[in-house]
């Protein structure tokens, strides 16, 4: 899939003299920046959700306790 992006000559500038300083390409540099974005918006809204649960619940359960049940 091709995906075409609007950027200004100082943007594009950018980009690329960055893309070419860590030896990757412009597309590379973009695919990887918007899925490390995903990624980190999920990991906050994981969090957020463990954290509401434990403000609610209280209780801390140790790496043993969890993987008991899965054995």
């Amino acid at each position: 899939m091709a995906i075409s992006l609007r950027v200004t000559k100082e943007e594009e500038k950018l980009f690329r003299d960055y893309a070419k300083f860590h030896g990757i390409t412009v597309s590379e540099l973009i695919r990887t920046a918007v899925l490390e974005k995903i990624e980190n918006e999920i990991d906050i809204n994981d969090f957020d959700e463990s954290l509401k649960i434990y403000q609610e619940n209280k209780k801390i359960y140790s790496l043993s306790e969890i993987t008991k049940g899965n054995k």
